[in-house]
């Protein structure tokens, strides 16, 4: 992501003669809002369907209905730990992935021009700070929260038979991915409103 907003921006900033500007302009757009947004919809493609074919499958072979008749609360073991795996993980993901897109911007920026690691680097934690980063970060929980709670929803309520859990994945991925945008949304709003842009 960050290489190939680099190449793309680079030919535009020339035209207006700050194209030292662009590891500030590359930095600010991945840590607020790409990294994050492009992390859960990712994340919610590959773990919200896997969540939602796993407990669509376990609903369809009644294992569900096995743990419940043995006294054990499927949802305590089955919702919570998901949820909580998600919520916990999606930040750790989002940070990840933030640091591997300013190293592929550093590249975009070293292959028509020349500019050192510490140089680039400095410019781009000059760019950024506190209000830049504690909102995208924080969001990240909820991105986390909202792909495994629809995920869990979807493969826990499936219908019966294999159709069933194939439209519980599909159905989890297509939710998760249009809630992780009106969460977005929200919280752009409220930073917005706060003052934390």
């Amino acid at each position: 992501m960050g290489l190939v907003l680099t190449m793309q921006l680079r030919p535009s900033l020339i035209n207006y003669g700050v194209e030292y500007e662009l590891p500030a302009m590359v930095a600010i757009a991945i840590v607020r809002e790409i990294g994050p947004v492009i992390s859960a919809l990712i994340f919610a493609g590959k773990i919200g369907s896997s969540i939602g074919a796993e407990l669509g499958s376990m609903k369809v072979t009644e294992q569900i209905d096995a743990m419940e008749v043995s006294g054990t609360n499927p949802f305590k073991y089955l919702v919570v730990t998901r949820v909580m795996a998600c919520i916990l993980m999606l930040p750790v993901l989002t940070l990840l992935n933030d640091a591997i897109s300013l190293f592929g911007s550093f590249l975009g920026v070293n292959i028509k021009g020349n500019t050192s690691f510490s140089l680039f680097f400095l410019q781009v934690f000059d760019a950024i700070n506190f209000n830049d980063v504690f909102p995208a970060f924080f969001k990240t929980f909820f991105f986390g929260f909202a792909v495994g709670i629809i995920g869990c929803y979807k493969g826990y309520n499936s219908s019966k038979g294999t159709e069933g859990v194939g439209r519980s994945a599909n159905s989890a991925v297509v939710v998760a991915s249009l809630l992780v945008f009106v969460l977005d949304l929200i919280a752009v709003q409220i930073t917005d409103f706060f003052g934390l842009n």
